[in-house]
C-alpha cells in the first residue's frame, strides 16, 4: 500500500457521460476535479457504434469518439483524468476514503459515483462476437432500434423492460420475435398483454437462444432450441436484442451508501444526494428507468452542482 495520502477537493468515480459531465462543471467552478476512468474508460457507450440521439449531432456520433470529446471537453478545464479504477471506499468518517488499484489512497472532500451499470448478455461466444464487432447486437432497443427499421428482429427476455423494448421494437421493425426461456412472462400482466396483443410480435416460449448467425461482419440470424420438443430452429434476423436486466457497478458502496433491493444507489429526490453527506451520484448507478447518455449527462451536472454547493456550505 502506498504511504503518501493525496487529498482532493471532488473525486469522480467512472468515468461516460455522467463522470465526463461532472468533470466539466467541477472543474469550471474551480474544485480541481480527478476522475479515474474504471476499467471501462468512457463507459458502456464505447461498445456502440452509432449515437444518433444525443443533441448537437446532426449527422450522428460514435459512441468511442463521443466519450474522446467529453474527455478532451472535460480536460479544456482543468479536469485531471487519470487510468485507474476505484477497488475500496471508507466513508464512515467525515473524511471520505479512497483507495485505487488497491494501492493509492485518496482523501477527498467530495465523491461523486458515476460508476453506470452493466448491461447482462447471455455469455455466448457468438453474442460476444457480434457485439464486439458492433454488428448487430444490442442491449438498448430505444439506443440503436432505428437502425433496424423495417427489418426482422429477435430480442430475449421475459420482464417489464423485455416487454417495452420489444413493444417499441415492433413500431420500427417488420417483425420482432421474442424469445422467452420459461414457460411464463417475468413481466405484469398489463405489459405482456400489450405486446401479445402486438401484431407484428412472435412470442416463442420455453425458447432458449444456441447461437447468434452471421457472416462474421454482422447477424444474419439466431439459432434457437425450443426446450419442450428439443428441437433446434433458425430465425432470420438482422437485429439481436437482449433484455435480460442491467447490474448496477455499486457493489463496493453497498457498506456506506443506500441501494435499492438491485442494487441502484438511492437519492434524495429531486438531488444527487445520497445518505452519505458529501457523496453524490450520477447516471446509470442511480437510473434504472432512462439509462441514456443525455439523462446520464444531466444527473452528472447535477452532482457537481450539489458538490460545489456543499462544498461552498462548508466554508
Amino acid at each position: 500500500m502506498s504511504t503518501t495520502i493525496e487529498k482532493v477537493k471532488c473525486l469522480i468515480i467512472g468515468s461516460g457521460p455522467a463522470g465526463y459531465t461532472a468533470a466539466i462543471y467541477a472543474s469550471r467552478a474551480n474544485m480541481f476535479p480527478v476522475l479515474y476512468q474504471g476499467s471501462q474508460p468512457g463507459g458502456q457507450l464505447t461498445t456502440t457504434n452509432e449515437v444518433e440521439n444525443w443533441p448537437g449531432n446532426p449527422e450522428g456520433i460514435t459512441g468511442p469518439e463521443m466519450m474522446v470529446n467529453l474527455q478532451a471537453q472535460a480536460q479544456r478545464f482543468g479536469a485531471d483524468i487519470r487510468d485507474g479504477w476505484v477497488s475500496k471506499v471508507d466513508f464512515s468518517g467525515p473524511i471520505h476514503k479512497v483507495w485505487v488499484n488497491d494501492e493509492k489512497e485518496i482523501h477527498c472532500e467530495t465523491v461523486i459515483i458515476s460508476t453506470g451499470a452493466s448491461a447482462k448478455y447471455l455469455g455466448l461466444p457468438s453474442e460476444q462476437h457480434y457485439l464486439q464487432m458492433g454488428g448487430g447486437v444490442s442491449a438498448c432497443a430505444i439506443c440503436d432500434g432505428f437502425f433496424y427499421r423495417n427489418q426482422e428482429v429477435v430480442i430475449v427476455g421475459a420482464g417489464d423492460s423485455a416487454c417495452e423494448e420489444a413493444h417499441y421494437l415492433s413500431k420500427l421493425c417488420k417483425k420482432v420475435t421474442m424469445l422467452v426461456r420459461t414457460e411464463n412472462f417475468r413481466a405484469s400482466k398489463i405489459m405482456e398483454e400489450r405486446v401479445r396483443k402486438t401484431e407484428n410480435i412472435e412470442i416463442m416460449l420455453n425458447t432458449e437462444t444456441v447461437e447468434v448467425l452471421g457472416d462474421d461482419q454482422v447477424v444474419t440470424g439466431v439459432k434457437v432450441l425450443n426446450k419442450s420438443t428439443d428441437q433446434e430452429q433458425s430465425i432470420p434476423a438482422t437485429g439481436f436484442f437482449v433484455a435480460i436486466g442491467h447490474k448496477p457497478n455499486t457493489d463496493i458502496f453497498k457498506e456506506y451508501i443506500d441501494l435499492d433491493e438491485t442494487g441502484y444507489i438511492k437519492s434524495i429526490p429531486g438531488t444527487s444526494k445520497t445518505n452519505v453527506k458529501g457523496v453524490f451520484v450520477g447516471g446509470d448507478a442511480a437510473d434504472h428507468v432512462y439509462r441514456q447518455a443525455i439523462t446520464a449527462a444531466g444527473t452528472g451536472c447535477m452532482a457537481a452542482l450539489d458538490a460545489e454547493r456543499y462544498l461552498a456550505s462548508l466554508e
